[in-house]
């Protein structure tokens, strides 16, 4: 047999085994696909009203000022038209090369031959040259509410980049470059990658962001040593072990936010917000909320207070042998340390000292980006799925904060999955992105209608464990942390929240990036700066203006903050030596959970 002979048969045989291979992952494709349960409509797309509206608004511009309607359709179908002369004048003459490209840089079209193709190039200009003719159409609309545009804007920009080129196959170059390297590999590890996640999703397609075998809560995240000294139906309560001989008087009590798991501030020891707090010399407890089924229907915000809160520094007093704590809430764990602030002034309960806030919002009457998800379609939808289960699914909070990020969060980890073949990566914050945690129905519904739509918290009084409160009874000396490019908790609306409360000690910090890295920023480091120095008050413009920039980390700023406010130094104390022996090495049990179990 010759060579070519060899190589011959061996492509068959490769050939054979590829088609085997794409007979039973289609099978199984088929068969994952069929279990899934069809969901709620209103959970999936805005009502049809909104484009309802947008097409009215259309047709009222048309009838008001048809030329300045014409002019628009013109310039973008002229625009396109002379496109494609160009490119066909250019293939005539036999000029393999593209014409003249003034489209702006767009790193899903990094590969070279975006530019230099002709074919991918003509594409690619035509595919941003209709959704920028889309984006101008919506702006135009001069009929519409500033809210309803801006809706109306993030949808017209989801269906734009749900249709880039770069999501197809036949029109990405990177993906096809690779089936013709791996002689077709890459196309069958991503249809192995797509049955994976379909069959992990019961039917539903949610790409895996992260390596899940590369990572143990315990052993490789979450290893920062302390003890679980206390655990009702609602939370563990960790108190970590000292590092350093004495520490400040007042303990320091951390409530992350219950959408996600409190990890984030502890993935490893290099950016451990948790470690290094410790390393300052403070007596640390958190709070590791249980992550809730269907049991937990009953659970409300005034549940999370009297049980989460309120509980958690009872418990950290008794442990200390201290009168008050210095508190700390992440997220809608600030939002709900805020209600729970404003309760304990009504009550004359002293307990706390100072509260600390991370990427808070208390007033929602600008909800930033995560407001297009906030009408009345989609919090219908979730009201009737918290009223039919008892809880909201974490997969439905994991796929629209996803949403707000699509490139990055979705179309962006696909196309390397399914389209390149490639392996999720070992990166462990995408790895704590996909570990969420459901919400319990009453408590989700309560917290959408009462303060992201009414806003009464910050416009009248929102009622919690009995009481009427509002921002203006948050009377506490108080530091915010909001970060610039937050797309969930917007940080002008972070900034009006706490110059509405009656604090008359407030300290503002704005961190460069977003919700996860603007926190999340060791000293070490030295990659993201921040804002700092005047008062919180006025507008939030005027006051960046008047702030000034320092490089490096917010995290030592704080911590000179907190250290005022957190008494003499004394003894170490040691997590299970008071009456609250240790229940479990930390990071617990609740965390690593999935479902409602071992709550003795």
């Amino acid at each position: 047999m010759t060579m070519s002979e060899y190589d011959d048969d061996a492509k068959a045989e490769r050939m054979k085994a590829n088609m085997a291979r794409i007979e039973e992952l289609t099978a199984r494709l088929t068969n994952a696909l069929a279990q899934r349960k069809m969901p709620r409509p209103s959970l999936q797309a805005p009502d049809t009203d909104m484009f309802l509206q947008a097409t009215a608004a259309y047709w009222s511009e048309m009838v008001k000022n048809p030329s300045k309607v014409l002019e628009k359709q013109i310039d973008y179908w002229g625009k396109s038209l002379k496109h494609v002369v160009e490119a066909q004048e250019a293939l005539r003459g036999g000029k393999l090369h593209p014409p003249e490209d003034n489209t702006p840089d767009d790193r899903r079209f990094s590969n070279p031959l975006w530019k230099t193709h002709p074919y991918f190039n003509y594409i690619k200009q035509q595919y941003l040259m209709a959704t920028e003719a889309m984006q101008r159409t919506v702006e135009d609309l001069e009929t519409l509410s500033p809210r309803e545009k801006r809706r109306l804007g993030y949808f017209t920009q989801q269906i734009a980049d749900m249709m880039a080129p770069t999501n197809f196959i036949a029109t990405n170059p990177d993906a096809l470059m690779k089936a013709v390297e791996t002689e077709g590999e890459s196309l069958i590890r991503g249809l192995e990658n797509l049955v994976r996640d379909v069959e992990a999703n019961d039917g539903e397609l949610l790409v895996t962001l992260a390596d899940k075998d590369a990572f143990r809560v315990g052993e490789n995240l979450a290893t920062t040593p302390g003890k679980v000294v206390f655990r009702n139906r609602m939370f563990e309560l960790i108190q970590y072990a000292p590092s350093t001989e004495k520490v400040h008087r007042t303990p320091v009590m951390i409530f992350p936010p219950w959408i996600n798991k409190f990890y984030i501030m502890d993935l490893k020891p290099q950016n451990s917000l948790i470690k290094w707090i410790v390393d300052q010399g403070y007596t640390l407890f958190i709070v590791s909320w249980v992550n809730p089924d269907a049991s937990y229907a009953d659970v409300g915000m005034d549940t999370y207070v009297e049980e989460g809160y309120l509980e958690a520094i009872r418990v950290a007093r008794e442990i200390t042998g201290e009168n008050q704590v210095n508190a700390v809430g992440y997220c809608i764990a600030g939002t709900t340390l805020s209600l729970t602030l404003a309760l304990m002034n009504k009550r004359k309960d002293k307990s706390v000292r100072s509260a600390t806030f991370f990427t808070t919002l208390t007033d929602f009457s600008d909800q930033g980006e995560v407001g297009v998800f906030l009408e009345d379609d989609f919090v219908d939808g979730i009201e009737a799925e918290c009223n039919d289960s008892g809880y909201l699914d974490s997969f439905f909070m994991s796929r629209t904060f996803s949403f707000l990020r699509s490139n990055d969060l979705i179309y962006g980890p696909a196309i390397r999955s399914y389209m390149m073949g490639e392996a999720p990566p070992a990166f462990d914050l995408l790895y704590w992105n996909g570990d969420g945690t459901n919400l319990p129905g009453r408590m989700c519904v309560e917290y959408l209608r009462g303060l992201c739509q009414t806003d009464r918290f910050a416009g009248a009084t929102f009622s919690i464990c009995g009481e009427e409160v509002s921002i203006a009874d948050v009377k506490h000396p108080l530091c915010a942390i909001a970060c610039e490019t937050d797309h969930i908790a917007a940080w002008r609306s972070s900034f009006r929240g706490v110059t509405r409360m009656g604090s008359r000690d407030k300290n503002f910090i704005l961190s460069q990036s977003g919700h996860i890295a603007g926190i999340i920023n060791p000293p070490s480091k030295m990659k993201y700066g921040h804002y700092a120095g005047p008062k919180p008050e006025g507008t939030p413009e005027e006051w960046l203006e008047a702030a000034e920039f320092h490089e490096g980390s917010w995290w030592p700023r704080w911590e000179a903050w907190l250290k005022r406010r957190s008494g003499a130094m004394v003894e170490a104390r040691i997590p299970g030596d008071s009456g609250y022996p240790a229940l479990a090495d930390a990071p617990g049990t609740y965390v690593i959970s999935t479902k409602n179990e071992d709550m003795s």
